[in-house]
């Protein structure tokens, strides 16, 4: 199955979590769905952390590796950010870095966002209680 990579269109027109490509890739399966938002979201939270004050070579690593999670999910305005990021880096452009890395944080903190709310209409039992309930990650 081939992802579909909608990253021409204009960022207001990029759909903070495209819930029929999720559907897609999880094959309908709610269950996987879940499991696969949990798993992005901290993946998402733990490349931003590496990337906060890293010289441009691993930052460039870390946004290719969180530009493909956020495809595979359809988190396409975190997928563009983190592809501007990642040529800034290879370019160790700074002032572009900074910019870029502005955009990833809130295309990250918006996306985080519809996953809680997502996971919220989805629960189940297997999933994550801290991750369901993020004051209670502390």
């Amino acid at each position: 199955m081939t992802a579909v990579r909608p990253l021409a269109l204009p960022d207001q027109e990029l759909a903070t979590l495209d819930e029929n490509h999720l559907g897609r890739m999880t094959l309908g399966d709610h269950r996987l769905e879940h499991e696969v938002l949990e798993i992005f979201a901290r993946q998402n939270s733990l490349i931003m952390k590496r990337i906060v004050g890293a010289e441009p070579g691993p930052v460039a690593a870390a946004a290719h590796t969180l530009k493909g999670s956020a495809r595979g999910v359809g988190a396409w305005r975190v997928a563009r950010a983190a592809e501007r990021l990642e040529q800034a880096a290879t370019q160790a452009d700074e002032d572009t870095m900074k910019a870029a890395l502005v955009e990833l944080e809130a295309a990250s903190f918006e996306v985080c966002a519809a996953i809680v709310v997502r996971l919220g209409a989805h629960p189940h039992k297997s999933g994550s209680e801290a991750f369901r309930h993020p004051a209670r990650a502390r």
